[in-house]
């Protein structure tokens, strides 16, 4: 299994390991805990919500170790007593972690990750926790409404640039969940498996005094079926060049600028009247969900995306937060109503109406039975600090699988609940948020 260069447990905040310090001294260390996360509400007009980051968080917590260098700086910076310093020499979660699969859709409420352990072993892996599927989480839901919006056409993601370089990855596998179809992002392929693309940029075809020159170079060695920038000077002139480079077999052609949907239009009819009726047309230009449905009408085959996609288009948090629901076999909450949560351990499914599609979120106590057909949403990911099945411990398979579930679960959504329109979340949740 590829694995991070480095151990992940000080990609933590400080107080994770202060409150291990001080339970240790009042006893709670050793409690059992059971936290769930989930979100208090939904971005502003968003329906839904798309699980993402599972995988790479199993995979962070394989590399959750306090070795040497870490204890050392702990030491030395007098974060933590020696007998914190002794525990955390020993940690490796030995817990049960359970959860919505990835590429599942939620709600506010809906509790995505159930983390069971003793409180010192789960209270530390909240920052970890909520930095991988906060992020990838926003992505995904970015990705599933762009998909939404731009139908069967072709998705890429190329937004690497706009991002940091280790949240490009992970961006690019949340994009692939939810339906893109490739990425630029060479280091996603390595990782995840994800598909990777790309050509030929503006400055290479500046680096040649003819853009002919460029384009028959780039024909050369990337063949006629590649894809050809043809705005950076003239749009039809870049046509007429490319099909001369590469023929009526030319592949694509790519538009990143100007009025995307009147260029589309001349550009079709000029590579029709060309004897290029087969050559794809690709657009791109800081493009959201909302651009991509603007231009559903145009003749084009695909969209490149990538600032809005890995910023979130609009919405780069999902909102999770990390709550102890029971210590002890005890329900606990917060008393503050503005920040109040579901006391307790929940178990969740869904209801189904006959012709499968979901009405109902039900969150249930451990023990209580289920009604007939409900579809139970948590599925075992860590037992007893292990991954049940060796075949779920492959950064590939573990993508290609939520890509699969995740075309899977929008057939049991309403077809309104995926409209890009601002809206109520998708769901109702039973019970009721309890403040009792």
């Amino acid at each position: 299994m590829t694995a991070p260069a480095a151990a992940t447990a000080l990609l933590t905040d400080q107080y994770e390991l202060t409150m291990i310090d001080a339970a240790l001294r009042s006893g709670a260390a050793d409690l059992p805990a059971v936290f769930e996360v989930f979100c208090r509400r939904l971005p502003r007009g968003r329906r839904y919500g798309v699980v993402a980051g599972t995988g790479r968080l199993l995979a962070a917590l394989e590399d959750f170790r306090f070795g040497p260098a870490e204890l050392d700086f702990l030491r030395r910076g007098r974060i933590v007593s020696e007998a914190g310093l002794a525990r955390l020499a020993d940690f490796c979660f030995s817990g049960d972690i359970c959860g919505y699969r990835e590429g599942e859709l939620y709600v506010p409420g809906s509790p995505i990750l159930t983390v069971r352990g003793s409180f010192a072993e789960a209270v530390v892996l909240e920052t970890l926790v909520l930095s991988i599927l906060n992020h990838d989480s926003a992505i995904a839901a970015a990705a599933a409404r762009m998909r939404a919006a731009a139908g069967e056409r072709m998705l890429l993601e190329g937004g690497s640039r706009r991002t940091h370089e280790e949240a490009a990855p992970a961006a690019a596998r949340a994009a692939y969940v939810c339906g893109f179809d490739a990425t630029s992002n060479l280091e996603a392929g390595r990782r995840f498996g994800v598909p990777t693309g790309g050509t030929i940029g503006h400055a290479f075809i500046l680096a040649h005094t003819d853009e002919r020159a460029a384009m028959a170079a780039q024909a050369e060695l990337l063949g006629a079926d590649s894809t050809y920038l043809v705005d950076t000077y003239d749009v039809a002139e870049g046509v007429r060049r490319a099909v001369e480079a590469a023929g009526a077999a030319l592949g694509a052609v790519r538009i990143d600028s100007g009025d995307l949907a009147s260029a589309a239009a001349a550009v079709r009819r000029q590579l029709d009247e060309l004897g290029a009726g087969r050559t794809r047309i690709i657009l791109s230009g800081d493009l959201d969900e909302h651009d991509i449905a603007a231009l559903a009408s145009v003749p084009a085959d695909g969209y490149l995306v990538g600032t809005e996609l890995v910023a979130g288009a609009g919405a780069p948090t999902a909102g999770l937060v990390y709550k102890l629901v029971e210590i002890d076999g005890r329900p606990v909450r917060k008393r503050s109503l503005a920040k109040s949560w579901r006391p307790g351990a929940k178990r969740a499914f869904r209801l189904l109406d006959g012709s499968g599609v979901a009405t109902v979120e039900l969150l249930l106590r451990p023990g209580e039975p289920a009604p007939p057909g409900a579809l139970a949403l948590q599925t075992d990911l860590l037992l007893s600090g292990e991954v049940p099945s060796a075949a779920d411990d492959d950064p590939t398979a573990r993508a290609a699988g939520a890509r699969a579930y995740h075309r899977e679960a929008l057939a049991r959504v309403a077809p309104a609940a995926l409209d890009l329109s601002p809206g109520e979340p998708w769901l109702r949740i039973e019970p009721a948020l309890e403040e009792t």
